[in-house]
């Protein structure tokens, strides 16, 4: 009957090594599986965020060129303004002429008529 009775326990604890093995098994290709989707994951979100740094990066220099730009045709503005405007400045002259300097020009305007539209 000892005999019997040690060979169930140890069909027993084959059985039970086994399923012990079978569960380490399953938690070992769980824990692979999870790490797998984990580094996926990871390398997904990394690209996303290269991605927008890319965008990102690509519209602060599209900014930057615009603000230069419009820098530029501002001052080029400002020097047409001084070019066409000149000064003027009314002169008690015995003739009445208006004295216009554009661009260190002397101009001297004798008569005065209403621009045609």
């Amino acid at each position: 009957m000892s005999l019997r009775i040690k060979a169930v326990v140890d069909k027993f604890v084959e059985e039970l090594k086994e399923a012990l093995e079978a569960d380490m098994h399953d938690r070992e290709m769980k824990e692979r599986e999870m790490q797998t989707y984990i580094e996926e994951r990871e390398r997904e979100v990394a690209e996303r965020e290269a991605a927008w740094k890319a965008e990102l990066s690509r519209r602060e220099a599209e900014i930057a060129r615009q603000e230069a730009r419009l820098k530029m045709e501002k001052e080029n503005l400002e020097k047409e303004k001084s070019v066409l405007m000149g000064t003027a400045s009314n002169q008690d002259n015995q003739d009445g002429a208006l004295e216009i300097t554009v661009s260190g020009e002397k101009y001297r305007c004798l008569r005065f008529a209403k621009a045609k539209k």
